[in-house]
């Protein structure tokens, strides 16, 4: 088994498939699909975790590698790993292809469970494909149910990708993990486009997780978010275990509150609201835990716009004199 610290940080895109295929090694396999796609079969345990995500994305990560190999050394997990090279949302007949033939040959068979796993696009295409493993689980984030025109007129991004096919097989992705155990759908209520598409997604094995106001912990991932707060590799592990409980999940996700960046986010939308109450509030909980010089003078910008009109509350006081000790 390869160990993370022993890889080299790939410097470009074309390393990171060059990673892949070295670790595919002899048991596995890696092959080019067409000019944009790559598969590549990594096998270990007998947990397969099947992972989709554009190698921008995955040189975006900390280790610039896709987070399927992680689980690879962690959890001795097997992976399949379908790259691409643009926004083709996998909407291939090479990709189609491939799963036809992964199905027929049932390489999927010979693992004792199957996670398909992606986020945004890589999120389409796991639920998509999922269809391939009957009874496998599912863990999307941020995932498009579409982009089929008729279906998602509302849809204002992503306008290059919007002539893509997305009728034919392995299409429309809320049909496709009908079949699947369960299927987790993780977003961000607050971006509304998204919300729309997780809508699109029910039925008694989908379980929707929502994460709001995770944009000022990493630019706008939601993935690399969970994965700065600590929370990504042990979601992964227990939906493919399938001990996975959103009560779990939500556990977990309170681990935001002591973390900087999304304390700062949250600090800025009261600001924003234009709520000193708001404000306070929120920096009198930070203050209690932690010395944070930003919520201090947060908190007596507030306590003053607050005396302006007459609205300090006497407990306000005490938590000014706390903080300044």
């Amino acid at each position: 088994m390869t160990d993370t610290q022993e890889r080299t940080r790939p410097a470009s895109t074309e390393d990171v498939i060059a990673a892949l295929r070295h670790e595919a090694g002899s048991t596995g396999f890696h092959r080019t699909l067409d000019g944009e796609h790559t598969a590549t079969l990594i096998r270990r345990g007998p947990m397969l975790m099947v992972s989709f995500e554009d190698t921008a994305a995955s040189l975006a990560r900390r280790g610039g590698l896709p987070v399927g190999l992680d689980l690879v050394d962690d959890k001795d997990w097997s992976l399949l790993h379908v790259t691409a090279d643009d926004a083709s949302w996998f909407r291939r007949d090479a990709i189609y292809d491939f799963f036809d033939e992964m199905t027929d040959e049932g390489v999927f068979d010979t693992f004792e469970q199957v996670l398909f796993y992606g986020v945004g696009m890589g999120g389409y295409a796991a639920c998509a494909f999922s269809v391939a493993s009957p009874a496998a689980r599912v863990l999307a984030i941020e995932p498009q149910a579409t982009l089929e025109r008729d279906r998602t007129g509302w849809e204002t991004r992503f306008r290059e990708s919007r002539a893509l096919e997305f009728r034919r097989r392995y299409g429309y992705a809320p049909d496709m993990v009908e079949g699947a155990e369960r299927a987790f759908i993780v977003f961000d209520p607050h971006r509304q486009l998204d919300h729309v598409h997780a809508s699109m997604f029910w039925g008694e094995n989908v379980t929707h997780l929502k994460v709001p106001r995770l944009e000022g912990v990493t630019d706008d991932r939601l993935d690399l978010a969970l994965e700065e707060l600590d929370i990504l590799h042990r979601v992964i592990a227990e939906v493919g275990s399938g001990t996975m409980r959103a009560q779990d999940f939500y556990g977990y996700y309170r681990n935001r509150r002591a973390h900087g960046p999304y304390l700062r986010t949250l600090l800025q939308a009261t600001i924003d609201r234009g709520s000193p109450r708001l404000t306070a509030l929120l920096c009198a909980k930070v203050l209690e835990t932690q010395r944070a010089p930003l919520f201090r003078r947060q908190l007596r910008a507030a306590a003053r716009r607050l005396a302006t009109k007459g609205e300090r509350p006497d407990w306000l006081a005490e938590v000014i004199d706390a903080a300044a000790d």
